[in-house]
Parts: C-alpha cells; sequence; structure tokens
C-alpha cells in the first residue's frame, strides 16, 4: 500500500477540512439519519470535521472516530474538545480494525477514495456491527467534474491531480462503485444517490464561494505533484486562472457530483 497521501497534514490542509465540511454540510446531510442509534463508527474521522456536525444532528449518539494519522487525531481531539465523552479516539488501520464493542452506525466520508482496496474497510468492519446497522457513505465521482469555458490549464492539472491519487493508491471515482462495493461484501438494503452541486450564472455568490473553495482543493495535492514530478509551480497559477475565467465569463458553468451510498447490515 502507497502512504502516500493526497491532501497532507499541514495546518493549512487540517482547516480546509473545517472549512469544506461548513461549505458542504447543506449538500452531505439532508439524507444521512442515524436516528436511533446509539454507538457511531466514524472510519477516517480526520480533523474531526464531519465528526462535529454528526454531534450536532444526533445529540443522543456516542461516537468512536477511527484514524490510521496521530497527527489528525491530535488535531481532532482539540476540535472536539466540546462534545467530552460522547467521543472517544482510536489509532488504527481501517482495513484491519480490532473494535471494543460493537456499533448501530457507521459514517464514512471523503475516505475511501484514498485506499487502495476498499473492500476491505467494509470487510473489516462487519464484526463490529449489530444486526440492522445503518452504514451512510459518501465519495468524490471526479470524472463528472464540468466546467465552462473550457480551460485547458484546469483541464491538465485536474488530469494530473487524479493521476496523482490513483498513483498514491487511491480512486477518484470510487463514489460510482459504491453499489458494487457494497453488495460484494454482503450488505443489505442498499441504495445511492447523487449528490454534489450545478452552479451557473443564477448562483452567482455561491458560485464564486464554489470556486474558491476548488481553488483550495487543488492546492491541497500541490505539495506531493511538484516534489513528485506532477506539475510545475505554473501549472498551480494556470489552474487558477481558469478558474478565476469561469466567474468571469457570462454564461458559467460549475458541476460536480459526489454518490452517497446506505446500506444495512
Amino acid at each position: 500500500m502507497d502512504k502516500r497521501y493526497l491532501h497532507g497534514f499541514i495546518p493549512e490542509e487540517q482547516q480546509r477540512l473545517i472549512n469544506q465540511a461548513g461549505l458542504l454540510t447543506p449538500l452531505i446531510y439532508p439524507k444521512i439519519d442515524f436516528s436511533g442509534c446509539k454507538r457511531i463508527l466514524e472510519i477516517g474521522c480526520g480533523v474531526g470535521a464531519q465528526t462535529a456536525k454528526l454531534l450536532e444532528l444526533f445529540p443522543e449518539t456516542h461516537i468512536t472516530c477511527v484514524d490510521h494519522s496521530e497527527i489528525q487525531l491530535d488535531k481532532a481531539r482539540e476540535n472536539l474538545k466540546f462534545a467530552g465523552n460522547r467521543v472517544d479516539f482510536l489509532l488504527q488501520d481501517a482495513t484491519e480494525l480490532k473494535l471494543p464493542e460493537s456499533y448501530d452506525g457507521v459514517y464514512i466520508c471523503w475516505v475511501l477514495e484514498h485506499i487502495p482496496n476498499p473492500e476491505k474497510v467494509l470487510r473489516s468492519l462487519k464484526p463490529f456491527l449489530d444486526k440492522e446497522a445503518k452504514i451512510w457513505i459518501t465519495e468524490v465521482f471526479n470524472s463528472s467534474f464540468y466546467y465552462q469555458p473550457h480551460g485547458e490549464r484546469l483541464e491538465y492539472y485536474y488530469s494530473q491531480y487524479n493521476t496523482y491519487q490513483r498513483d498514491c493508491g487511491g480512486d477518484p471515482d470510487v463514489g460510482a462503485n459504491l453499489g458494487n462495493l457494497l453488495f460484494r461484501e454482503g450488505y443489505n438494503e442498499i441504495k445511492t444517490f447523487p449528490g454534489g452541486f450545478h452552479l451557473d450564472k443564477k448562483d452567482e455568490g455561491l458560485l464564486l464561494e464554489f470556486l474558491e473553495f476548488w481553488k483550495k482543493l487543488m492546492r491541497s495535492g500541490s505539495e506531493g505533484m511538484l516534489r513528485d514530478g506532477y506539475i510545475i509551480l505554473d501549472d498551480i497559477s494556470g489552474m487558477e486562472e481558469d478558474l478565476d475565467a469561469i466567474a468571469k465569463n457570462e454564461n458559467p458553468i460549475f458541476f460536480y457530483r459526489f454518490i452517497q451510498a446506505f446500506a444495512t447490515i
């Protein structure tokens, strides 16, 4: 398994995850329902950005946060101090879980895209899930990205970004495969839902906000991409200029789909 991580662990990236969670909350959470769940397991909690939202939405739950990075867990502990004993933290590899109890809910968001064999995570979970436990997964589908006007520099940077993620062992289109993965691992009541955004001139304020978000998302991979020769510095500025051109265009389009999946054990 390639241990490179597309986004890195620097403080700026940790803050981006928190800002991203806030921006995407209206898109991610309308369908997610853990009502009745008392013990949720969050796989790949990172800095706790999504955890904070889960705690707010489902005040009767206790959440166990699992991550393979001590750096991220330390930040999550800091960010989630307000939750007291409603949260605990485990440093573990999600493909080889060794958990102290069972759970009636599982939450996975923007995690399987970074794991070479995501089916191992779904397989590793099963022994620790109560009967009829609820599983909610949200994942990327990067091939869905569409924008207008076309920009060759943005196209190139985005292609290199996705290639780098694949070379790191991940899958930038894993969202499209969630139903298949859950089915092969024997989960039940599987449903998949498209999410995301379709922004144009009528959404000008939100369009500008998402374009700035996209710049930060793209830059989050730049350190490793520069180091490993996937891009040069000029490619970063070119990508950003093409994103700016979308905002200035008379007929802008900014479109992206992620995929959500629900299943039970």
